[in-house]
C-alpha cells in the first residue's frame, strides 16, 4: 500500500478529514475542526451510510471520528477514503432523539476531590462551578474508552479543565468528571485522569443487564445537585 494512503489518506486542505488505515482491515475517519454537535451529527450520518456498505463488518463511532472495520482488507483504500469524503461533504446531519436522564449529583467531598483544581483553573468559586455544571444539558456523543462510558458534549467552556498529569489510581464508578471540553460519569472503578467534581449512585454500566450500558448515542443528560460538600 502506498505510504501516503496508509498514513494520510485525506489531508488535501486544512478543513479536510484525516483518514488512515489501522492495520489492513480498519480505517479511521477523523472529522476536521472542533468538537461540536454539528460535526458529531455528521459523523452519525456517516455511520448510517457506512453501515449500508456490504464490505463493512463493524462501525465504532467516537468523538468526531468513526472507525470502520471491514470484512476483508479493502482492494482500494483510496476508493473507500474518497467515498467517505464525498459522504462527509454531502450528507445532512443526523439528529438522534435520545432519552432524557436527570441525574442527581453529590458535589464535592471526598469523591469530588478535584473540584478545587477546577476552581483554580477556571478562577471561579466552587459554587459557581457547580452551578455552571448542572446548568447545562449534555448529549451522549459516543460510548467508549471503558465499557458504558459516555462522552458528553455540552460542557460550558468556563469550567473546561485539562486532564490531570497524574491520574487518580482508584476513581470510583459513578464519579462525575471533567476532562478538557468533555464531561462524563466514570463507568468503572480504576485509574482515571479526568477531574472528579462529584458522585452519583447511578450505575452507567452493568454487565448483568441487557444492554449493559445505560446510555446510548444521542441520549441527553441533565445534572442536579443532591448535596454540596465544600
Amino acid at each position: 500500500m502506498n505510504t501516503d494512503i496508509k498514513n494520510n489518506v485525506a489531508r488535501d486542505t486544512a478543513a479536510a478529514p484525516a483518514i488512515s488505515m489501522i492495520g489492513t482491515r480498519a480505517m479511521l475517519f477523523e472529522a476536521p475542526g472542533d468538537f461540536t454537535m454539528a460535526h458529531q451529527r455528521r459523523v452519525w450520518a456517516l455511520m448510517d451510510a457506512a453501515g449500508a456498505r456490504p464490505d463493512v463488518q463493524e462501525l465504532i463511532p467516537g468523538v468526531t471520528n468513526l472507525m470502520l472495520i471491514f470484512s476483508a482488507p479493502p482492494d482500494s483504500p483510496q476508493a473507500v477514503a474518497d467515498w467517505l469524503c464525498h459522504a462527509w461533504n454531502t450528507l445532512p446531519e443526523r439528529h438522534i432523539e435520545g432519552r432524557l436522564f436527570e441525574i442527581g449529583v453529590r458535589y464535592g467531598g471526598a469523591l469530588g476531590e478535584d473540584l478545587a483544581a477546577v476552581c483554580a483553573h477556571s478562577g471561579l468559586s466552587a459554587r459557581e462551578v457547580i452551578f455552571i455544571h448542572h446548568g447545562s444539558e449534555y448529549t451522549v456523543c459516543a460510548i467508549g474508552s471503558a465499557p458504558g462510558f459516555g462522552y458528553l458534549h455540552g460542557l460550558d467552556p468556563r469550567i473546561a479543565t485539562p486532564r490531570k498529569t497524574v491520574p487518580s489510581l482508584n476513581m470510583q464508578a459513578g464519579t462525575v468528571i471533567i476532562g478538557g471540553m468533555q464531561a462524563g460519569i466514570s463507568a468503572l472503578t480504576g485509574p482515571n485522569g479526568w477531574n472528579s467534581i462529584g458522585f452519583t449512585d447511578l450505575r452507567v454500566f452493568d454487565p448483568h443487564k441487557q444492554p449493559p450500558a445505560l446510555f446510548a448515542v444521542g441520549d441527553r443528560i441533565r445534572f442536579y445537585p443532591e448535596s454540596i460538600e465544600l
